[in-house]
């Protein structure tokens, strides 16, 4: 699993300093964040666990928060890429510590960033959890939490898009129903 994560990513090879199956990927989160990890946890899925070779997912952390998320099967990183842990488990985890400095660098690429407290919202039933993990990340990357309404409703590009196609069905709808008159400017 190593050599996935240094080829994918270009993650150093860290220590390993566990490897178990769990049944629960929010588990996992909750170990990572109560030993303020700083390094990164490998999870190969159920499928390969059976031999059907199940693609592995990688998550990076710094002090027990979830930094990047990586899905090798779907080659696609950040908030996508927990799509990878939506299956139900077993996982195969590997929890890798690394120096601060080499995930430092890592970390820096903003392509595969996940908002702190994303992976545990989507994948632990534990809103206690999610909180924890709100609270222990860095001030500046707590605005990445915005939800996606939240971002959606900060968009007025996309809103101002959206009245204006509605205003257009509206018009042809009115239109194909002779109700033309009827519409106010």
């Amino acid at each position: 699993m190593t050599a996935f994560t240094e080829a994918s990513l270009g993650i150093p090879e860290g220590e390993l300093l566990r490897s178990r199956v769990v049944s629960d990927a929010g588990a996992t989160l909750a170990a990572v964040l109560d030993r303020e990890l700083t390094g990164y946890a490998v999870f190969e899925p159920q499928d390969s666990l059976l031999g059907g070779g199940g693609d592995p997912a990688v998550l990076t952390f710094e002090d027990g928060v979830p930094v990047l998320a990586y899905d090798a099967g779907a080659d696609r990183g950040g908030p996508d890429a927990l799509a990878a842990l939506d299956a139900a488990g077993p996982f195969r985890v590997e929890l890798y510590g690394l120096a601060a400095a080499a995930v430092e660098r890592l970390h820096r690429d903003e392509t595969c960033r996940v908002p702190p407290a994303r992976p545990a919202d989507r994948l632990a039933a534990d809103p206690e959890l999610v909180e924890r993990t709100r609270a222990a990340a860095p001030a500046d990357r707590r605005a990445d939490e915005r939800t996606a309404v939240e971002a959606f409703l900060a968009d007025a590009d996309r809103i101002e898009e959206i009245r204006a196609e509605a205003r257009r069905e509206a018009e042809s709808r009115a239109a194909e129903w002779g109700l033309s008159e009827q519409l106010e400017e």
